[in-house]
């Protein structure tokens, strides 16, 4: 038995697919018109054999018939390198730099397949390429034209920053302005890049450079805006504001870049309406644009542009779902309340008073802006907080999120007292915030002073009635107990007890 086995495991083939035979599976899917089968396999193939222009070649055709034009362009260049002469690869070269816009150097690949085989199976819609090329003459001027690689080179280097990479990103940014001192473009997304690894300097200086010799550059202006906002520059990003809301472009290009600057820096309002605009004459954006137009129409109160604009995002990127700007936000929540008041939260959540920080950073938590300020670099630094801030920080997050080993058994009975006054008035106007501010000074005093915080519903109502007989005739315990479902007794015990926290001042 033993020896039959030692047999039979002898004939035994160890088989490890290489590049070549997931190359014939994916021929044999394009045949079969499997073509989301045939791009797996492709992928794979190029994977195992990266220096095989043939399979590289095929997988740039299908991503170029896919409509990423950039990506097949890459593919194609790449097998270019490897085989120069190949006549399909050259071919193939014209038709994706024509899909690109530049037909320039389309034109210029479309005759060399010609003059290698002018008899070649291609040679027709070669031909078609350079007829159209020639047509099309006037658009563009071949002798002040930059070479068209130039704009392919910088949107490798937009994809390389998209991907996290801004060291290649800035390395070959700062080759493409060597060799084209005059593409301002590049020295846009070289000024990002630097800002985005922090040579913050260097990233303004170079677009300072930039408008000194091109002094109404749109991209420029509106990247040295996003730099204020987020190194805090206040007055030069008022001043800078000033200017960009006299601006009215024309182009899409134009009025897509101011509108997202709009948004990020929180001018709702003005990114509505550039990025409205383009969408009504028929633009169809990236998942970046509609990220945006769903912000600023949520944030500017128009909730079903907002919605219909996130639905179009989550489709071009699934990741993109559970990120909404609505999303935990109650629906009487609209965008005229406190809590949608982006300026009245920094001010709060940047107060130099813990109480008032305290409020800022709970009311957050019911704000569709929470994501925003949570990722602005500058505006909560969390190892600054106190472990009372963070807390109330946290419960603006799902309970997994937040920490339960740290939670007392007071802060629980805290956040309730909170959250029972919060129900009471929300949504918030500026009278309810004055009411939840004092409660959040008699909150931190008795935290700090181990206040066990035994009966919520009792806090809250005490809170309620100190406020509100503070400021108004008429306000009777029997009226606030009953509002809170307690007795007038048990009011007047808890409001004996909040006043030993009421800030005092010094003689």
């Amino acid at each position: 038995m033993d020896n039959k086995r030692k047999l039979q495991s002898k004939k035994v083939i160890s088989f490890i697919p290489d590049g070549e035979f997931y190359y014939s599976k994916a021929i044999q899917a394009i045949q079969r018109e499997r073509f989301v089968d045939a791009q797996k396999y492709l992928k794979r193939a190029m994977e195992l054999s990266p220096n095989d222009p043939l399979i590289l070649m095929q997988y740039g055709v299908l991503v170029m018939e896919d409509g990423r034009f950039e990506e097949a362009h890459d593919l194609l260049m790449t097998a270019n390198e490897l085989d120069p002469t190949d006549a399909e690869i050259i071919f193939y070269l014209s038709e994706v730099h024509a899909h690109l816009g530049l037909l320039r150097d389309a034109k210029i690949y479309a005759e060399k397949y010609i003059s290698l085989h002018p008899d070649g199976p291609l040679a027709d819609e070669a031909m078609e390429i350079v007829d159209f090329a020639e047509q099309e003459k006037e658009s563009y001027d071949e002798d002040e034209m930059p070479d068209g690689e130039v704009f392919l080179l910088q949107e490798k280097a937009r994809r390389l920053m998209e991907s996290g990479d801004f060291k290649s990103a800035v390395e070959l940014l700062e080759s493409i302005i060597v060799d084209y001192p005059e593409f301002w473009a590049a020295y846009n997304n070289l000024a990002l890049a630097y800002f985005y690894i922090g040579k913050t300097n260097q990233a303004s200086e170079l677009l300072y450079d930039v408008l000194n010799h091109d002094k109404g550059n749109l991209h420029a202006l509106c990247n040295l805006a996003v730099f204020y906002y987020y190194e805090k520059k206040e007055e030069e990003l008022a001043s800078l504001i000033e200017l960009l809301v006299k601006i009215k472009p024309y182009q899409f290009e134009n009025r897509f870049k101011l509108g997202a600057t709009f948004a990020l820096i929180g001018r709702h309002k003005e990114a509505f309406q550039w990025l409205r605009s383009i969408q009504k004459r028929g633009f169809e954006g990236d998942a970046g644009y509609y990220f945006w137009l769903s912000h600023s129409a949520y944030f500017s109160g128009h909730e079903g542009v907002a919605r219909e604009a996130y639905k179009t995002l989550v489709e071009m990127d699934p990741t993109k779902e559970g990120y909404e700007p609505w999303k935990n936000v109650q629906e009487d929540i609209q965008a005229g309340s406190i809590e949608q008041d982006r300026e009245f939260l920094l001010s709060k959540i940047q107060n130099v008073y813990r109480s008032e920080r305290m409020l800022g950073l709970y009311l957050l938590g019911k704000s569709g802006h929470k994501q925003e300020i949570l990722s602005h670099p500058s505006y909560i630094e969390i190892e600054k907080l106190s472990e009372l801030e963070q807390l109330f920080l946290n419960t603006g997050f799902d309970d997994d999120f937040i920490s339960t080993t740290t939670f007392s058994n007071s802060f629980r009975r805290a956040l309730e007292t909170t959250e029972l006054l919060y129900a009471n008035y929300r949504p918030l106007d500026l009278q309810a915030t004055h009411l939840l501010q004092m409660w959040f000074t008699l909150c931190e005093n008795a935290m700090t002073r181990s206040y066990p915080f035994r009966n919520p519903a009792a806090l809250a109502a005490a809170t309620d009635y100190m406020f509100q007989s503070s400021r108004y005739t008429g306000v009777t315990k029997k009226a606030i107990a009953s509002k809170f479902d307690i007795s007038v007794p048990t009011l007047t015990k808890y409001v004996n007890e909040l006043i030993e926290f009421l800030p005092h001042l010094d003689n």
